[in-house]
């Protein structure tokens, strides 16, 4: 009889905390599962988010440069690690490689989900925010979820309306094939309490900064 090969060692914990779901949510917007069952990726433009990505899940692995992926971005940022027991704990959760038209529903614990919606915000999500010109000082904002499946948005969705009462509406990124689910003004305020509950939670500053300064031209503190 042949001798076993050597257990997998377990490098990244799966006990869900705040950073776990918080990385799992830059994972599902940001991050590839490789084909090999084994390695995970982590790209973004931001070398913050990918250190706060590290530090998330206690990964060691140096951050590299990848070329392209970005508009007007000659380099991004990346971290790959491999972690067998890891990338399988993801499938079991609901990620797969190639995952971005089939991503769905995602095994994520209600008391961790907005962690997560945090981590998806700053992954693939964005803020923005205008005077409308139809009505005196009517100042509107928005805040957006994207993605290139359909079915997850639509458990995005249902899962906010769920937690906290609020709808927002998905639209149609049309022929680049995205998909935005929307919340506005209102509602937008209600999210942002929601992700941002407490202090030193892990975050993209960029991303907090403007929601902030939006809120303050609201006249919201």
């Amino acid at each position: 009889m042949g001798k076993m090969g050597a257990k997998p060692q377990k490098q990244v914990s799966t006990d869900w905390s705040q950073k776990l779901a918080y990385a799992i949510g830059l994972i599902a917007t940001d991050g590839c599962l490789s084909g090999d069952g084994r390695h995970i990726n982590f790209t973004s433009k931001d070398k913050s988010l990918v250190r706060t990505f590290k530090d998330c899940l206690g990964l060691k692995n140096v951050i590299g440069k990848k070329a392209g992926g970005y508009a007007n971005k000659s380099n991004c940022y990346r971290v790959q690690f491999g972690d067998v027991n890891f990338y399988k704990w993801l499938v079991g959760i609901g990620l797969s490689p190639r995952k971005s038209k089939t991503i769905g529903e995602l095994k994520i614990p209600n008391r961790y989900f907005f962690d997560f919606l945090r981590g998806s915000f700053d992954g693939d999500g964005s803020c923005y925010s205008y005077w409308d010109p139809r009505w005196k000082s009517s100042f509107m904002f928005y805040f957006t979820l994207n993605s290139a499946s359909l079915s997850h948005l639509q458990w995005l969705r249902n899962k906010l309306k769920n937690l906290s009462g609020i709808k927002g509406y998905i639209s149609s990124g049309g022929k680049r094939g995205t998909w935005y689910l929307r919340y506005a003004k209102k509602e937008t305020r209600k999210v942002i309490k929601k992700i941002y509950y407490e202090k030193n939670l892990p975050h993209l500053e960029r991303k907090y900064k403007k929601l902030s300064s939006i809120l303050k031209q609201d006249g919201v503190k």
